[in-house]
């Protein structure tokens, strides 16, 4: 059964972590820029807030923040060099945000094994942390969905481009599959779940909702349950370097065919506008909101933080 965060308290009387994974299934859609600028956002309230580059053999989060690569890492303690996750913690220059490094490309990090995964998140809720900002590696590997999955909030970004478009519904896609497998130990209805997994199986399953119906007319009881977990998901969707109201809109497509196609209700919780600041922060290792505080692309995440906070999203006709 899947590890749940929300029923897992840090046992010290302290409030849970709240654990936001930012993932999205292609490389380049600026993961780690809004990761670590979101994670600014939430330390400027006085929360502290601990980021986690959790992309598990291509480590880059520390560059946006401009902290210098550390002699400890997430490698570290995957490999038990280390035996506390307290151990490879480093303070950065901002007040109230620290960081776990990302792994170095370890063959054996990249392709860690569900109970490590585990043993990460018990020992990372259990710190002293309101939030836990995990980045995400590109792709639907398994430690990146198992990540997404584990998380209180599952963020995805997107940009306006065909390719990320058709990445982000793979990873959503890959995101529903692997949560129905981890939470079923019924071979039959296993099989049934691996064979739609297949476009061309011949159960005639096309989509994601066809898949739920299916199985509720062979088990209603499991049918039942796979529909109410599917609800549960509720991940949340930014649309990053946007330039015109058609690349805001995006949004608003992929939210409708989700919900068509998946049964998944995801909130669109804002878009990121394209600037050159953002490329030039990035060339010079500083982090956006401290180098262009008052630019458009900080004053989207900005708003962005606090929807997610506040469990808001925007609305169509707002545009």
């Amino acid at each position: 059964m899947p590890f749940d965060v929300k029923n897992n308290g840090n046992g010290s009387g302290h409030p849970r972590s709240q654990i936001w994974a930012i993932g999205g299934g292609k490389g380049g859609s600026g993961k780690s820029l809004i990761t670590s600028s979101l994670g600014i956002c939430l330390s400027r309230t006085g929360k502290e807030v601990l980021l986690v580059d959790a992309d598990l053999g291509g480590a880059n989060l520390h560059s946006c923040l401009g902290t210098p690569y550390p002699n400890v890492t997430l490698s570290d303690f995957i490999r038990k060099k280390v035996p506390d996750i307290k151990d490879v913690i480093i303070n950065t220059a901002i007040p109230n945000l620290r960081l776990i490094s990302g792994a170095e490309d370890y063959l054996e990090v990249a392709n860690t094994s569900y109970a490590q995964k585990i043993r990460l998140l018990r020992q990372l809720i259990s710190l002293d942390t309101e939030y836990i900002l995990l980045d995400l590696g590109a792709g639907t590997a398994f430690n990146t969905l198992d990540f997404f999955l584990i998380a209180n909030d599952g963020i995805i970004i997107v940009t306006p481009e065909p390719t990320s478009i058709e990445n982000a519904y793979r990873f959503i896609k890959s995101v529903f599959f692997r949560r129905l497998k981890r939470m079923i130990n019924d071979a039959r209805i296993r099989d049934i779940i691996v064979n739609a997994m297949d476009r061309k199986n011949e159960l005639g399953i096309r989509t994601p909702v066809e898949l739920l119906n299916y199985v509720e007319s062979i088990d209603n009881e499991i049918g039942q349950r796979f529909k109410n977990e599917v609800l549960k998901l509720r991940p949340k969707l930014i649309i990053n370097s946007v330039r015109t109201k058609g690349d805001i809109n995006i949004g608003f497509s992929i939210k409708s065919t989700c919900l068509k196609y998946f049964g998944i209700n995801i909130s669109y919780v804002g878009h990121v506008e394209y600037d050159e600041c953002v490329w030039q922060s990035v060339r010079r290792r500083r982090p956006l909101l401290l180098e262009y505080p008052n630019s458009r692309p900080a004053k989207c995440i900005e708003r962005i933080a606090k929807n997610i906070i506040m469990n808001k999203e925007i609305e169509e006709e707002h545009f």
